[in-house]
């Protein structure tokens, strides 16, 4: 697995995106891990989401759906651009609100 500063990405995105269709790649910011970039082949085949949710009922449909949608605006160029502490806070309260619903 290559292994990439946020900076060195930002800045050599293309390269990053040619690396990922190939192999992960672990993205790092002050020498700690902060994420990890796989091409959408790696995401399919991956069970990462069974490890930490059990899937209802339509949730393939429902996904496939979203996946499709997020295409048709990428290539009308609609898709919206979120700053990533916008997007980060509303993770972290899903994350809550699902950690409540276990916990009860």
């Amino acid at each position: 697995m290559k292994t990439m500063s946020t900076r060195d990405a930002k800045c050599h995105f293309g390269e990053l995106m040619d690396t990922m269709q190939h192999e992960p790649v672990l993205l790092t910011k002050n020498n700690r891990p902060v994420g990890i970039f796989i091409s959408m082949e790696d995401a399919a085949d991956a069970l990462i989401p069974e490890l930490f949710m059990e899937k209802e009922p339509g949730y393939d449909e429902w996904l496939q759906a979203k996946v499709g949608k997020t295409l048709e605006n990428l290539n009308s160029w609609k898709t919206l651009l979120n700053e990533h502490d916008s997007v980060m806070d509303r993770v972290w309260q899903r994350l809550l609100e699902k950690n409540r619903v276990v916990s009860a």
